[in-house]
């Protein structure tokens, strides 16, 4: 996780823990460690995470950003 996305985690683990506490229920907890861990790995790269972010949040705002398929995208990558 990069340095500037701790305090998200900080908070969502927070809201999630207090409501666990609650319901005595840590469904929600352990989908937010694993979405979380997704982000750990994909940020293990910090330059490629942070291209990945620019390129979602112009996607979210409708600029147009160059893909590939998936298909040729593992093609590329060697899998």
């Amino acid at each position: 996780m990069l340095p500037e996305e701790a305090g998200d985690f900080d908070r969502e683990f927070r809201r999630e823990m207090a409501d666990a506490t609650e319901t005595f229920d840590l469904t929600e907890v352990l989908s937010l460690l694993q979405r979380w861990q997704r982000v750990a790995l994909s940020s293990r790269d910090a330059a490629a995470h942070r291209r990945m972010l620019e390129h979602a949040d112009r996607l979210t705002v409708g600029d147009h950003v160059a893909t590939e398929p998936w298909e040729r995208t593992r093609t590329r990558l060697g899998r």
